[in-house]
């Protein structure tokens, strides 16, 4: 009878690795606060709380609420794109099926934290600058995914159009669960309505 094989070592975690950890802890915990709390009152103490870091520790990383914002909107933006890979990747879809990935897209946490950075750039300059770059490379990456995904549909002349259309409804649908409390019943009812018109639209 063979002895059993040994369990494989885990390596030692490096300095590099715990830098890493660190600061994706804080970008996590600055769109938790984001959601949770608003803006104005995403403050860098409560961002160190939240992730479990000491205010001193945090420092090194991000040395202001600017800096912490500017690098959570490049970690949103991964995060929004990622989603929307993790669903195209799995093969060829119908215009039905984009139209419900970008739906999805837009019901979770990343949504509501990005919600609060839009809100809050209305009266901020440079957050304003910095939101409609990531946006723009955001929007460029997702049509990307589309058009592989949606194959010769996705390359005739008016596609661009018809995704930037379809996300320009499809947020305003999702303010809805914001702005009049809607719940997920009744949004579920509106987007199927709302998905068989641009159905009838884009096709």
């Amino acid at each position: 009878m063979g002895s059993a094989s040994p369990a494989p070592s885990r390596q030692p975690r490096t300095q590099a690795d715990r830098r890493a950890e660190t600061r994706a802890a804080l970008l996590d915990a600055t769109i938790e606060c984001l959601v949770a709390y608003g803006y104005t009152n995403t403050t860098t103490g409560r961002i160190a709380e939240v992730a479990g870091v000491s205010r001193g520790a945090q420092i090194p990383y991000f040395r202001t609420r600017a800096e912490l914002v500017s690098a959570a909107l490049a970690h949103l933006a991964d995060e929004r794109v990622r989603a929307v890979h993790a669903h195209f990747a799995l093969g060829p879809v119908s215009l039905g099926e984009a139209l419900d990935v970008l739906w999805e897209e837009h019901q979770g946490p990343a949504f509501d934290a990005a919600l609060e950075l839009w809100v809050a750039s209305r009266t901020d300059p440079e957050l304003r600058e910095r939101l409609h770059r990531v946006e723009h490379d955001v929007m460029a990456a997702i049509a990307r995914e589309a058009e592989v995904a949606l194959g010769a549909f996705a390359r005739r002349p008016s596609f661009g159009d018809d995704v930037v259309f379809a996300l320009a409804t499809i947020r305003g649908l999702a303010l809805l669960r914001i702005s009049n409390g809607g719940t997920h019943r009744s949004l579920d009812a509106l987007w199927a309505e709302t998905r068989e018109r641009l159905l009838r639209l884009l096709a």
